[in-house]
């Protein structure tokens, strides 16, 4: 499998279409295969949607640089750090758009996903019913209560449930030779990129938009996620610590939540699928990515027809998409 080039598109030369594609759509990847060169837009801000709706193709001629320089003005270029067609297993990038293709792509199964949603839903549907009693402005997100005490447990259970699967997944075992710990669980921010989600809370402006895994620091493993780090305080001494069971610890342990929901399913089943659990998120919660390395998305692997034009078009290529090779985690 070949690798592909990612890069900023800073102009749009495409024959019929209007000038301004690049603008809203600014980011670029490209291969070639046997017989023609192939570019996917996508956009460099939200969720970083890769679009197959929106994919050029045209047949080889002299380098693949030198044509995206030429089509797209591309910037910034890099090399892909993944083969075309190939996801890692339970490792959500952009280009995994198609629920029954992300679920494919990263080796996860409709069970194992409707689960999660169930436990997902639960913590949301909590939060919500906490915040008919309490504003989560400067002083009410300082509140604590037996409730907020009793989500932040229970949030913070699911998050070690979840991380636990992925050290199953990459098949590792503890460092102490006991149970895994947050100095095994650290490992797992920079393979799956949990630092760059980032979680807002609609409805309230003013309350500060959450990355709950940034600054997530080896050497500090459980201090420096002070959500996680009150969540152990209060669990083993409520007595001592019953004030660490702030409402903004439980939001920033639920929004963690949805960044391991996100990169175990994609974050499209939490605003697109029918249900309960969309609408209540989708009117709760935005997610975007901050600081995304583009090298590290994936690209779709296409089988191009064999009448496909020559001429440079550009268009739908759902259908063209192949089978991703899912690739094992590695820790």
């Amino acid at each position: 499998m070949t690798n592909s080039i990612v890069y900023r598109n800073t102009k749009t030369a495409l024959p019929g279409w209007v000038s301004s594609v690049h603008i809203e759509q600014d980011r670029g990847m490209a291969y070639e295969t046997d017989t023609h060169f192939v570019h996917f837009y996508g956009r460099g801000s939200g969720l970083w949607i890769v679009s197959t709706g929106l994919t050029a193709t045209e047949k080889k001629n002299g380098p693949l640089a030198d044509w995206v320089s030429c089509i797209f003005g591309a910037d910034q270029v890099k090399q892909s750090k993944h083969p075309v067609g190939s996801a890692i297993a339970g490792v959500w990038r952009p280009a995994l758009y198609y629920q029954s293709e992300a679920l494919q792509a990263l080796g996860a199964s409709e069970n194992e996903q409707r689960a999660a949603e169930q436990a997902l839903r639960l913590l949301v549907e909590r939060l919500d019913e906490l915040l008919l009693y309490i504003e989560p402005d400067g002083n009410g997100l300082k509140a604590h209560s037996h409730k907020t005490r009793e989500l932040l447990i229970l949030a913070c259970t699911e998050v070690e449930n979840t991380w636990k699967h992925y050290m199953r997944l990459a098949g590792v075992t503890p460092i102490s030779g006991g149970d895994f710990t947050t100095k095994d669980y650290v490992r797992l921010l920079g393979p799956l990129f949990f630092s760059e989600f980032e979680i807002s809370l609609k409805p309230y402006g003013s309350v500060p938009r959450m990355r709950p895994f940034f600054g997530w620091d080896p050497a500090a493993p459980t201090r420096s996620l002070p959500w996680y780090d009150a969540y152990n305080k209060t669990k083993h001494d409520r007595s001592t610590y019953f004030g660490e069971a702030t409402l903004h610890n439980c939001l920033m342990a639920i929004a963690a939540n949805l960044t391991l929901f996100c990169v175990r399913f994609s974050p499209f089943p939490l605003f697109q699928t029918a249900g309960t659990l969309a609408p209540l998120v989708n009117h709760l919660f935005g997610i975007e990515l901050r600081n995304c390395d583009p090298a590290t998305f994936y690209v779709p692997l296409l089988s191009l027809p064999s009448n496909v034009r020559e001429d440079l078009v550009c268009g739908q290529s759902k259908d063209w998409v192949q089978k991703w090779a899912t690739l094992p985690l590695s820790l």
